[in-house]
């Protein structure tokens, strides 16, 4: 077996948490600490800090809640429309080819945090499934997290939640 060593990873595999990662962040200032790129009424939009691909974004309820059919009505729409947007920024920030979006609804379906629904927005190229992800279960990612952030969130800039930006 061949082994990719990356020590930076540690930090995030030793973090052990109590309670809902979603909850906590939103008492928590906006910044590279939090990874959160924007809060709307009913739902934020914050970075995946475990990210599939660079840009990976996740559209979060602001309530706790564990699945879509659970939310009202305003929620569930504010929710889409941060998706579609998201979606606009990373085009513009990263070019990607397509994207996955969707949610996993439950720890069966293979959500990582079951109990707080939320919408993933993965930006993806031909060739994302590299040799590494495939064989090795490693992704490699080409720039820092808080880069990432720095780059959604300047692209972000101005969007406001009606629609109009």
């Amino acid at each position: 077996m061949k082994r990719l060593w990356a020590p930076w990873r540690m930090k995030f595999v030793e973090i052990k948490t109590s309670g809902c990662v979603f909850c906590k962040v939103q008492h928590q200032p906006d910044g590279p600490e939090n990874l959160i790129v924007f809060r709307g009424q009913h739902a934020f939009v914050i970075l995946n800090r475990y990210p599939y691909t660079s840009g990976h974004l996740m559209v979060v309820a602001n309530v706790h809640l564990p699945s879509l059919e659970d939310l009202d009505a305003e929620t569930r729409a504010e929710m889409m429309e941060l998706s579609t947007y998201a979606m606009r920024v990373l085009r513009g920030v990263y070019q990607p080819e397509a994207f996955n979006v969707g949610a996993n609804i439950g720890a069966a379906a293979g959500a990582g945090i079951a109990n707080h629904v939320h919408i993933h927005v993965v930006p993806r190229w031909v060739g994302d499934s590299n040799f590494m992800q495939t064989l090795a279960e490693t992704r490699v990612l080409p720039e820092e997290l808080e880069v990432t952030y720095r780059r959604v969130c300047s692209a972000w800039d101005g969007f406001d939640i009606s629609g109009q930006h």
